[in-house]
């Protein structure tokens, strides 16, 4: 059954209300969710505004919004499946029904517990993704611009003040025998894991020491890594939305605006030191230059400049980390391996939704550090809830993308390419990170999916008329 089409009179407030939700979802809900018991609630107005809230929190506002949409007309028959594959459809209701079985017979009901709520959100916001896409989309992206140049900027403060001031201040507290603070501040940086006492002396935790002198920023997320998903997910449809708004704005505040997005993204990428994130958007860039019709007449040049100088970039600032024997990479390949053989020993329902960190404590080699996540959000369904989840999850995540691809390559509209290509980074950073397990990067991209499948639709759905009155009458 085909869906109905939508008014333009279609109030803008339901988007904008999600938009508000995605947005508080990067200020406030950036740790996963299987860290849930350890972060505790805000007790008083400070702690409101500076702390990060437990996910169910930001679960409680998803489930009021998507109750509140319920109001608007024509929410309930948005979605019909219309034009978007039924496999597309069922694949993301099949996927979280085996996790639920699967959390049945889970290692550890506690991680589980935290895990399958946030896992029902995520479907949840695919749905509202596709709503909002027939509805009225562009309100959403509100909050979420607003929250990301907040986020960008919170990364930059980090690297040009906090870190060094923090720094410099606990190299002079040690320095000093801790004399320049009080007992109530030395107890609460004790309390805090930054000060650590060996052989009766407190010194700065060394951890702590090395992540503020390397600088590697996270903005309001849970670590550098997490920040640079968040910049290939929502700099492209941010730009985008500033290129459709040109002819709206003066040429002085369209280019000041355009610079300072720009400028704010790319150093909070470059300074999150994340290596895969850097050179996926070097990838995402240069797949943009080569297909988009726009750039027909400069297109191979300036694929020659971007890949020189982006991986010119990439090499001169980790020479020193391929010298050490690229550490990281190892560290998930042992994830990786373990992943694949608890997946293997349990392939029907897996460890448990949230659990990999109890099978890689028997699975992994003895010098290897812990993990608690497999850094690989695609290995980390087979794992945890067997091949059927991880064959669901890959038929929805992979054929929402190729329905995106396949009806939107000709389309010139920037507020859908910015989707498809943010969407389309971030899902391959997902071989390498669990960014899905983070609300302020999972409930963004979902929704994003889900708006990705709408407009891929209604191009479809306009397109082919175009083309019938075009073509030679036979």
């Amino acid at each position: 059954m085909k869906a109905s089409p939508i008014s333009p009179a279609t109030p803008a407030w339901p988007a904008a209300l999600l938009g508000c939700l995605l947005g508080l979802a990067i200020l406030k809900f950036g740790n996963p969710v299987i860290l849930e018991q350890q972060i505790g609630s805000p007790e008083s107005f400070t702690d409101w505004l500076s702390q990060p809230w437990p996910p169910r929190i930001g679960r409680l506002l998803l489930a009021l919004i998507g109750a509140s949409w319920l109001l608007v007309p024509n929410a309930l028959r948005a979605l019909l499946p219309g034009r978007i594959p039924r496999w597309i459809w069922w694949a993301p209701v099949l996927w979280f029904a085996w996790q639920c079985v699967s959390a049945a017979s889970s290692t550890d009901p506690n991680l589980t517990a935290a895990t399958l709520p946030h896992l029902g959100s995520l479907v949840a916001l695919f749905f509202l993704g596709i709503v909002g896409g027939r509805l009225r989309p562009l309100p959403l992206l509100l909050g979420v611009g607003a929250a990301s140049a907040f986020c960008w900027l919170q990364a930059v403060n980090q690297h040009l003040i906090e870190f060094p001031r923090d720094r410099d201040v606990l190299l002079a507290g040690q320095q000093s025998g801790w004399t320049n603070f009080t007992p109530t501040e030395l107890d609460s940086l004790r309390a805090n894991g930054l000060i650590v006492r060996t052989n009766g002396t407190d010194i700065p935790h060394p951890v702590i020491l090395d992540k503020l002198t390397r600088g590697r920023v996270h903005g309001t997320l849970v670590y550098p890594n997490a920040l640079a998903g968040l910049v290939l997910l929502t700099t492209p449809v941010l730009i985008a939305v500033l290129a459709q708004s040109r002819s709206r704005l003066r040429p002085a505040l369209f280019l000041l605006a355009s610079a300072l997005l720009v400028l704010l993204a790319a150093a909070s990428l470059w300074w999150s030191g994340s290596r895969s994130g850097w050179l996926i958007a070097v990838a995402t860039f240069a797949l943009f230059m080569s297909i988009h019709p726009r750039f027909q007449r400069v297109r191979l040049p300036a694929l020659a400049g971007i890949v020189l100088l982006g991986f010119s970039l990439f090499l001169v600032r980790n020479s020193g980390y391929f010298r050490k024997g690229a550490t990281s990479v190892s560290a998930r390949l042992d994830y990786w391996e373990a992943a694949v053989q608890n997946a293997l020993d349990h392939p029907i329902v897996g460890s448990g939704p949230g659990t990999f960190m109890r099978p890689y404590a028997r699975l992994k080699r003895p010098e290897s550090e812990m993990a608690r996540l497999t850094h690989n959000d695609y290995l980390q369904q087979f794992t945890d809830a067997g091949f059927p989840s991880g064959i669901a999850f890959s038929v929805w995540i992979g054929g929402a993308l190729l329905l995106g691809w396949s009806r939107l390559r000709s389309s010139l509209d920037p507020i859908v390419w910015g989707v498809l290509l943010g969407t389309s980074a971030w899902f391959v950073q997902a071989f390498s990170e669990f960014g899905l397990y983070v609300p302020a990067l999972g409930w963004i991209a979902m929704t994003f999916l889900g708006w990705l499948c709408a407009s891929s639709e209604e191009f479809a759905s306009t397109a082919a008329p175009t083309a019938s009155k075009t073509s030679p009458t036979p």
